[in-house]
């Protein structure tokens, strides 16, 4: 299967939703009551009241400038609009001596998504060295181990209990002496214990910024799309302790509601890096706004 037919299977549950609802409520006059029913939908598939504000307003701008009388015109508007809004910024692009700190609360899918980032990047031709900071989790550092060995790259790790910033400051030093082009830093991702936790992830900052402050530094979040709006709140606390440069979306596999994508960029500003589309090691897909709108709305 192709990207996009991956993206396609990740996001079939939303496009399945919005696709019907679209055939269920079309009407060439595109009436104020059509108008309603979208909205409904578009709410429905997680998007968010921004984002839908908008989409609606650019609905409604099309269909009096150009005119929409079928209801693949129709999609076809609704996918632009999806992917303007997610393309107002250039994605992240990782140059020669990158270091990506990547967070996020356990079970979102922090280590298979730095196992599939390390093996896309290797497949890539960089190469990549991955610290293991979770050093409060008892099976995080094994986990980790055993990903690091499918990609093919070199891990730095402590045992359970270690000081997660020497963890990385021992990563950092090895990624300097042998010049790795990628360094990827796992982190803790207890929640319940939130300001400890953030503390740690300052704390990991401190020591990048000190040991490699001429490197491209980014931090990056790991969402589980199926948890919907909830995502939404995750992505503010850590935004607000560490600013975020962007989202890993995980789980996107047909049972998620793709929408949250847009609730994210709507609320926060943060652009989706790469997408989890299935369990495979090859399965973590660089995020592309158009072949994601056209995805969402079911447009092949």
């Amino acid at each position: 299967m192709g990207i996009f037919g991956k993206i396609l299977g990740g996001l079939k549950k939303t496009a399945t939703a919005i696709s019907g609802g679209i055939s269920a409520v079309f009407t060439k006059n595109l009436d104020e009551e059509f108008f309603e029913e979208l909205e409904a939908i578009l709410l429905q598939a997680d998007i968010g009241i921004e984002a839908t504000d908008e989409i609606i307003e650019d609905i409604r701008r099309v269909a009096k400038k150009q005119g929409i009388k079928t209801e693949q015109e129709l999609k076809q508007a609704l996918a632009e609009s999806i992917a303007n809004i997610l393309d107002e910024e250039e994605n992240l692009e990782f140059p020669t001596q990158s270091i990506i700190m990547i967070v996020g609360v356990n079970g979102v899918g922090k280590t298979t998504s730095i196992g599939k980032l390390a093996s896309y990047f290797k497949a890539n031709k960089k190469s990549v060295l991955i610290a293991a900071g979770d050093t409060f989790r008892a099976a995080a550092t094994e986990q980790l181990d055993t990903w690091a060995q499918r990609a093919g790259v070199r891990i730095v790790k402590q045992g359970e209990g270690a000081d997660s910033s020497a963890v990385v400051f021992d990563a950092l030093a090895s990624s300097k002496a042998k010049g790795d082009d990628i360094t990827i830093i796992d982190t803790a991702g207890r929640l319940h214990n939130k300001v400890g936790l953030m503390e740690e992830l300052k704390k990991i900052d401190r020591v990048v910024a000190r040991q490699m402050p001429e490197a491209n530094y980014y931090k990056l979040l790991v969402l589980d799309a199926t948890t919907g709006q909830n995502a939404i709140e995750q992505a503010k606390i850590f935004n607000d302790a560490i600013n975020l440069d962007g989202i890993i979306l995980t789980k996107l596999d047909g049972t998620a509601k793709g929408g949250i994508v847009l609730s994210i960029k709507k609320k926060l500003g943060l652009p989706v890096i790469m997408v989890g589309v299935g369990e495979k090691i090859d399965d973590l897909l660089p995020f592309n706004a158009k072949e994601f709108a056209n995805g969402l709305v079911g447009l092949v």
